[in-house]
This record gives structure tokens, C-alpha cells and sequence, in this order.
């Protein structure tokens, strides 16, 4: 059984530092991009960050560009996001996605993303 486990949310205040894990296990994602997502209340879902296969490549979404990198460890089959400079709209809750299959470059959009993590809290405080 495939499943994607993030861990790291939590409570920080405006201008603070988060840095969240998504640990991968029922299988390898070495050969995937991996993506991360967040969710704030009364919002659709929407993209952060996602990275390619062997880490070479990252895109952002301009809202957290420069302020957030997203990294891999294809050893331990995890991706990881560090959020810097945090703002009180980062607020929501934060998912890390897989696709199936192989891509070059990694999709924006939810419905390239297959595997699906439960999701960590983040909350930041003005």
C-alpha cells in the first residue's frame, strides 16, 4: 500500500521558518516528481512547489518563489519543503503528491498527481 506521510506543520509566527517532510513508503518514487499543494479554508487546493525526479530541476509557484525551496532524498524516498519568511496567508494545510508514472517535468495541477499525503497543518501568526 502506497503512502505519502507529511510531518512538520505547526504553529510560527510572521517571519518565522517551517520545514516540512514527506516520507514515501509501498514503493519507490525515485524515478518520480514530487509535488506539494496547500489548501487554506474556503480555498480550492492549490500548488506550491514540485520537484523532478533527480532533484536538478524545481518550480515554484510566485507566491512563495524565493521564500520556500522544496529537496529530495531519493535514498529515504522523501521530499522535504523549507518555508522561510512565512506570512499569515501561508496559512493552510499542507499536502505532498506523487504522480504513477514517470514525467519530465512536473505537472501544476492536481490531476497530474496521483498519490495523495493526508496533509499537516500550518498555521502562521501575525
Amino acid at each position: 500500500q502506497v503512502q505519502l506521510v507529511e510531518s512538520g506543520g505547526g504553529l510560527v509566527q510572521a517571519g518565522g521558518s517551517l520545514r516540512l517532510s514527506c516520507a514515501a513508503s509501498g514503493r519507490t518514487f525515485s524515478r518520480n516528481a514530487m509535488g506539494w499543494f496547500r489548501q487554506a479554508p474556503g480555498k480550492e487546493r492549490e500548488f506550491v512547489a514540485a520537484i523532478n525526479w533527480s532533484g536538478s530541476s524545481t518550480y515554484y509557484a510566485d507566491s512563495v518563489k524565493a521564500r520556500f525551496t522544496i529537496s529530495r532524498d531519493n535514498a529515504k524516498n522523501t521530499v522535504y519543503l523549507q518555508m522561510n519568511s512565512l506570512k499569515p496567508e501561508d496559512t493552510a494545510v499542507y499536502y505532498c503528491a506523487a504522480p504513477d508514472k514517470f514525467t519530465l517535468i512536473p505537472g501544476r495541477s492536481n490531476d497530474e498527481y496521483d498519490y495523495w499525503g493526508q496533509g499537516t497543518q500550518v498555521t502562521v501568526s501575525s
